[in-house]
């Protein structure tokens, strides 16, 4: 935390020994001597979040209860398993598993070796996942042995290039994850990762093809948890239900597991936020704090009226992920018993909470203000310009735990940096005199769908692989439960047959597309409109759809 004194440690070896990673853009030494003078940074590892009194429990997950002696001790020896492997620091492992034990243990090996976990969802496909063990060039792919609807993840690793495959139950001809537990052996100090490395690779949304891997480094990564830790009040009696896919920032690491660990809390792991699922759990474990997305905040204020389970313990709700109409947070407080919290943020970098004192009006009808005292914000016109207090502008950042450039992606981090280091985050924004933010909508193309963030130029690129679709523009449309769906216009090839709404969602899955991206109506036209400059006029669409 600012203020903190900094002694002497790994960190301060010379620049070419710290294992730097091809392709990661580090902050730039002035600001490294700046965040680390002032505190924001310091030399906890993510590795050592662990912070509970040993007896504690730690971690709930279906019938197994954890304690933080135990947890940490999984850790160390999967940690050595992944090692016999010859998994070492600085190496990239894609790790695609949903909300269980394993997901916690395998992050906390991989982190504590220094090796990097590329956290991919429990619903990509081989679309995704091909790419994301190629362009980190992942020495290992982490997965369950089946998921949701009987989904054959074996099969999924088969078809990419990866030359170990770890396997969460029976393993088949890959390496079962049990056989990895074995006694750890003395790992030289050297060996271990430096605060300075690269400590997990989250996933961006998405607004121009596939994911772009986000680097986040256990300096800034451990500054970002903890900091949300202490701005959301988590402590040793926090009880944390996880709702949304571990993987997400938001569950991981804003506050989230990670900070639940950090306080000394207790981390209670649900399959999803359906209300026939979480509510038992939050009886039973008597759970304080939950973060979501708006859909699921939905669910349960429309769920609690038929529900008989006692919700007395929850004092807090998070929602974030995507706007959360001012209407509806007003109702959390009465039908839910607890407080709610906005938050506003992204995988990149920079959040907003509301705070636990803000007054209703900032609560409901905003999406707070930056976590940090060093996070640098402007809101800009089209021209980069500011624009006056109050105007709707581009949210541009810039801080200690928000990324100067995404991994290996140069032409990308052109456009999406400005040339003195602010992201330019695409979301539109207006700035209350208080530092709160109202998210207005979205400068790229991109579709907000209940949190999940869909690229319509990805979706686009595989429509326009189906034999009768000759062009094809995908739109968001408002909708009251998600926020956005998505709609995909299509103008298809002369003499051929229009493709309907299932036969689109078959060709996708074929496709290895997650299905989280499928399109939720198919629109055929003859032609699309077009601006001056020729480009398609996605505005004039999206006003057809009323």
């Amino acid at each position: 935390m600012p203020g903190q004194s900094r002694s002497a440690s790994p960190h301060d070896r010379p620049q070419e020994e710290k294992g730097a990673m091809d392709g990661f853009v580090p902050w730039p030494p002035e600001f490294e001597a700046r965040y680390t003078a002032e505190g924001y940074w310091s030399d906890r590892l993510l590795g050592g979040v662990l912070r509970g009194e040993p007896d504690r429990v730690a971690l709930v997950a279906g019938d197994e209860r954890i304690t933080y002696a135990e947890l940490d001790r999984r850790a160390d020896r999967v940690a050595a398993g992944l090692r016999s492997l010859g998994v070492a620091r600085g190496d990239r492992v894609v790790v695609q598993l949903p909300n269980t034990a394993s997901f916690v243990v395998v992050f906390l090996a991989l982190v504590r070796i220094g090796a990097a976990p590329v956290l991919a969802l429990p619903a990509h496909r081989e679309s995704e996942i091909g790419y994301l063990c190629e362009l980190s060039e992942a020495k290992a792919y982490v997965i369950p042995e089946m998921g949701d609807g009987g989904f054959d993840y074996r099969a999924l690793a088969r078809a990419v290039r990866v030359e170990h495959v770890v396997v969460d139950g029976d393993a088949q001809e890959f390496t079962a994850l049990a056989d990895l537990d074995v006694d750890p052996a003395p790992v030289p100090a050297a060996d271990g990762p430096d605060p300075a490395d690269v400590g997990v690779f989250l996933l961006s949304g998405g607004t121009t093809g596939l994911p772009k891997l986000i680097p986040r480094t256990h300096r800034d990564y451990v500054y970002n948890l903890e900091a949300s830790a202490e701005l959301c009040g988590f402590s040793d009696a926090t009880v944390y239900l996880v709702v949304l896919p571990a993987a997400h920032n938001f569950a991981l690491a804003c506050p989230g597991i990670l900070g639940v660990f950090a306080t000394g809390g207790t981390v209670v792991l649900a399959p999803s936020g359906a209300p026939d699922e979480a509510f038992p759990l939050i009886e039973r474990e008597k759970v304080t704090v939950c973060a979501m997305v708006p859909p699921i905040a939905l669910l349960w204020l429309d769920a609690v009226s038929w529900s008989d389970e006692d919700l007395s313990s929850l004092e807090l709700l998070q929602v974030g992920g995507a706007k959360f109409a001012a209407e509806r947070a007003a109702q959390v407080p009465e039908a839910l018993g607890c407080a709610v919290q906005q938050v506003f943020g992204m995988a990149e970098g920079l959040l907003n909470y509301t705070r636990l004192d803000d007054p209703p009006e900032l609560v409901e009808r905003t999406q707070g203000r930056p976590l940090s005292p060093a996070d640098e914000v402007r809101v800009v016109d089209e021209d980069g310009n500011d624009v006056e207090p109050g105007e709707v502008g581009e949210l541009l950042t810039r801080g200690p735990y928000t990324l100067r450039g995404y991994y290996r992606a140069p032409e990308h981090n052109a456009r999406s940096f400005t040339p003195d280091g602010f992201y330019r985050t695409g979301d539109l924004v207006r700035r209350l005199p208080s530092g709160h933010l109202v998210v207005e909508g979205r400068a790229k193309d991109q579709i907000n769908r209940g949190g999940d963030k869909i690229s319509a130029e990805e979706l686009e690129n595989h429509l326009l692989a189906h034999p009768s679709v000759h062009d094809a523009a995908v739109v968001g449309m408002p909708d009251p439960v998600m926020g956005e769906r998505t709609c995909a216009f299509l103008v298809v090839r002369e003499g051929a047959a229009a493709p309907s709404l299932r036969e689109t969602k078959d060709f996708l899955r074929d496709r290895g597309v997650a299905a989280y991206k499928f399109p939720d109506r198919v629109e055929i036209v003859a032609e699309f409109p077009r601006t001056p400059v020729g480009k398609i006029a996605k505005k004039a669409l999206a006003a057809r759809l009323g």
